[in-house]
């Protein structure tokens, strides 16, 4: 094969390992999940009314008589769930990028205001949550400004981070050629944080989901946060587990699926960085 062909291909190939393996990824995330599932049963010994086995929740969901209206049942809570934790993603996850840009270019903003995101991040979510809904009521704005939060913090010190670490020499020349602050921070810096969006959207992406939990359980009552809280106290525990090993798939396959997207971006933008790093 051609030096020539060799250049062509390589892309090409990049391009579909990126995809290939964050799928791949799922399939032996959920094995090891079911392994130390089955195992964490056998070595403590629970009592089978408490802790469900893959069997039992593959029995409530598909084979059982019922496995119709129970996955309805999970299904609608999930649903919920996903627009709650969403919403949060979103926003914390653009907000972050939007703050982590301002504290680059105006360092004193960030004097200011980074001591008070500490404080504000050392508070136990749980204890603001009264707080947020009292301002915010019950419904999605709720859930939107709980579950950001989770998400804003970690992406923010990722993306500030990202986005200094961008080319001086890029910068200089651009600035040899007039550019302002802002033109500088849209056409170097922003695509030197690629890769750090990445990481900070495949880390907000749990992050988003347990926020929108916990505001279903304290703030709205809708979800599979409050129906797990509810499953608890009824004994149902096998939807409480259904809903468990759900929410574990979905939060694998949507971390996975933004290393795939990821994988695609990189290869068309900055094809020497490999995804993940």
């Amino acid at each position: 094969m051609s030096t020539a062909t060799e250049t062509r291909t390589a892309p090409a190939l990049r391009f579909t390992a990126g995809v290939l393996r964050p799928l791949l990824n799922v399939v032996v995330t959920m094995a090891a999940v079911i392994a130390l599932w089955i195992i964490f049963l056998e070595v403590y010994d629970l009592d089978p009314l408490v802790a469900k086995s893959p069997v039992d929740i593959f029995h409530y969901l598909f084979t059982g008589a019922d496995a119709g209206a129970h996955r309805s049942l999970v299904s609608s809570g999930l649903g919920r769930t996903l627009l709650d934790a969403g919403f949060g993603f979103v926003a914390g996850l653009v907000a972050a990028v939007g703050v982590a840009v301002v504290f680059v270019l105006v360092r004193s903003v960030e004097q200011a205001l980074l001591p008070m995101a500490v404080v504000v991040r050392s508070v136990p979510l749980v204890a603001m949550t009264p707080l947020i809904t009292l301002v915010f009521g019950r419904g999605l704005m709720a859930t939107t400004v709980i579950s950001g939060l989770i998400v804003f913090f970690p992406a923010l010190v990722t993306m500030t981070f990202g986005l200094r670490s961008a080319s001086r020499q890029a910068a200089d020349l651009c600035r040899a050629y007039g550019a302002g602050d802002w033109t500088i921070a849209r056409k170097v810096m922003l695509p030197s944080a690629v890769p750090a969006f990445f990481a900070s959207a495949r880390v907000g992406v749990p992050g988003a989901l347990i926020g929108a939990m916990l505001a279903e359980w304290l703030s709205t009552g809708q979800g599979l946060g409050y129906a797990m809280l509810k499953d608890s106290s009824t004994f149902d525990y096998d939807h409480l587990w259904a809903s468990v090993a759900v929410l574990t798939a979905v939060s694998a396959l949507a971390y996975n699926v933004i290393a795939a997207i990821e994988a695609v971006a990189l290869a068309r933008f900055a094809p020497n960085i490999r995804p993940g790093t």
